[in-house]
């Protein structure tokens, strides 16, 4: 580096002083920068756990709970008898009355629904479809309905629920009640005994008591025992075996 001369006395201390002059600005500005950074740098990486949480006024939370539980205390120290009853609780259990309700409100629904046989017997003599048969009176004529065996005296049910529409005595197939049985399906019991207690419009649950066995039909005197049933579907006769027996 070259050596610098001064011819004069004076300009030694200015260049003295100018040196020093940016020195001292040269570390303000350095001490000025890190001061900066620092504060910068402090703000980012301050956890947040050091950060001022707000105080929260919890006496209302409180007082709210405290409340509850109280309820809860007096209601189970209370007596059974004033105790409120909730029917939505798992651990309540259901009345007597209330069970025997239920059990007949059920029974009720599946009487109305049912089907069944009238009788239970033998078929002794089956639908014939259209075709002639001989009756036993020595008559050709159509089978439109099933004779089920059955004893005399013994009680004929309704197939399923129904409305009685007729009660009357007819000159070949005896004393008859006719049922209407819904959708357009009729149910013909014939052959019943004369004492017949059911009437016209008289509303029926499958199973209840149409009548009993009779053997009032003239045209099947000389058959054994039975109850003559016969259906119409949309005033046309079907086969009572074929419509009950895959309903059942």
């Amino acid at each position: 580096m070259k050596k610098v001369k001064f011819r004069k006395p004076g300009r030694r201390a200015l260049y003295l002083m100018l040196c020093v002059g940016i020195l001292a600005v040269g570390a303000a500005s350095v001490a000025g920068y890190r001061a900066a950074i620092s504060s910068v740098t402090d703000g980012l990486i301050t956890p947040k756990s050091e950060a001022k949480i707000p105080d929260i006024d919890y006496s209302e939370v409180d007082a709210v709970l405290s409340d509850i539980e109280k309820d809860r205390a007096e209601s189970a120290s209370a007596p059974a008898d004033l105790q409120p009853s909730d029917p939505s609780s798992p651990t309540e259990q259901p009345t007597d009355e209330a069970i025997v309700d239920i059990t007949d409100e059920l029974e009720a629904l599946y009487y109305e629904q049912a089907i069944m046989m009238p009788v239970n017997g033998e078929i002794i003599a089956a639908y014939s479809g259209g075709e002639l048969v001989k009756t036993t009176g020595g008559v050709w004529r159509t089978h439109d309905g099933i004779d089920i065996a059955a004893e005399d005296g013994t009680e004929v049910r309704a197939m399923t629920s129904g409305v009685v529409t007729d009660v009357y005595d007819d000159p070949l197939w005896g004393c008859c009640v006719v049922v209407d049985h819904g959708n357009t399906l009729t149910g013909c019991y014939c052959g019943l005994s004369p004492d017949l207690e059911v009437t016209i419009g008289q509303k029926l649950n499958a199973g209840d008591a149409v009548g009993k066995v009779g053997n009032t039909a003239d045209i099947e005197a000389d058959s054994d025992s039975h109850l003559h049933f016969a259906l119409k579907y949309q005033d046309r006769w079907i086969d009572p075996i074929e419509y009950i027996e895959p309903m059942k």
